[in-house]
């Protein structure tokens, strides 16, 4: 009786330490997930009903004054339109680049690894770096683009420094970031689109390479595409690095971006209950494009 006690009594601690054991190796991850993201997010939300100032002895809770400003606030009305602005152009330019030179690619026999890297070169490369190389590119005087424009007798434009052209240039370089990261994806989905598919869709009559397209291609990467659309949006409202080393919200805030604007009011002018306020309204963006995906988009399409 007792020999039989023995092996259930190690099977009932056997679950208890594998549990521990989950636990423990958990506890890192869940850790670092509570201290680098939970926590400063519940002190953001908390921080953004306060009036804080950066070095202030304390603060006081203000409910929404905060929000009360931002509507009255013309530089963040202004940064909240050259964002949508720049979303607006950024997303279809990538996405609809990458698909164009993911189906030359495809369509090639040579060379495949070759342009793949060099187009997914910005992607890994340092985005200071290269906004400093586009400096010097776009520079009205000295740059390549200009001198090339003024050999053929055109105009040479101030891209970073004309109200009228600085958002423009920025998402050309916007484009060219999120171009690499894109055709990747879309590479991966057109490898797995099944051959079988375009011989069939050309016995019903899909003669043409728009019909194929049309017909088999477009439909069967939908949700790569809904996944590429997603995740540009996501990057295009981040935009920073590029607005803080190139134009610094200039001229004239003609290039002022929520997150420049959240950084500026955070750590220039140190009302880190405002800038906190702006960051909400980040995350509601943000949030909100979750949902349309999620919700609205992903309703039209086709799983294989």
């Amino acid at each position: 009786m007792s020999d039989m006690a023995l092996p259930a009594a190690a099977g009932a601690r056997a679950p208890l330490g594998e549990a521990f054991a989950a636990w423990m190796l958990s506890a890192p991850a869940i850790l670092a997930y509570f201290l680098m993201l939970l926590l400063p997010t519940l002190a953001t939300v908390a921080l953004a009903f306060t009036d804080y100032e950066l070095g202030a002895d304390g603060l006081h809770w203000i409910g929404f004054e905060n929000f009360a400003e931002l509507l009255r606030d013309r530089a963040f009305a202004t940064s909240l339109r050259n964002t949508l602005v720049y979303v607006g152009l950024v997303t279809p330019g990538s996405i609809l680049g990458a698909l164009a030179l993911a189906l030359l690619i495809e369509a090639g026999t040579r060379g495949r690894t070759f342009f793949r890297a060099v187009f997914f070169l910005p992607v890994v490369s340092l985005t200071v770096a290269m906004a400093a190389a586009w400096q010097y590119l776009l520079h009205p005087t000295i740059g390549p683009l200009n001198a090339m424009l003024h050999s053929i007798g055109a105009g040479q434009p101030e891209w970073l420094s004309s109200s009228s052209t600085v958002m423009l240039s920025l998402s050309a370089i916007g484009i060219w970031e999120n171009l690499g990261f894109n055709l990747v994806l879309f590479l991966a989905g057109l490898t797995a689109i099944p051959r079988e598919l375009y011989s069939a869709a050309e016995v019903d009559g899909a003669r043409s390479a728009w019909e194929r397209f049309r017909l088999v291609t477009w439909p069967m990467l939908g949700p790569t595409t809904l996944f590429v659309l997603t995740i540009t949006m996501i990057r295009a409202v981040r935009v920073f690095d590029t607005v803080a080393v190139l134009t610094q919200g200039g001229p004239n805030k003609a290039s002022q971006v929520l997150l420049y604007t959240m950084y500026e009011e955070g750590f220039t002018y140190f009302r880190l209950g405002y800038s906190a306020a702006i960051t909400l309204v980040f995350l509601a963006i943000v949030l909100a494009l979750m949902w349309l995906q999620t919700k609205v988009l992903d309703k039209r399409v086709h799983y294989v």
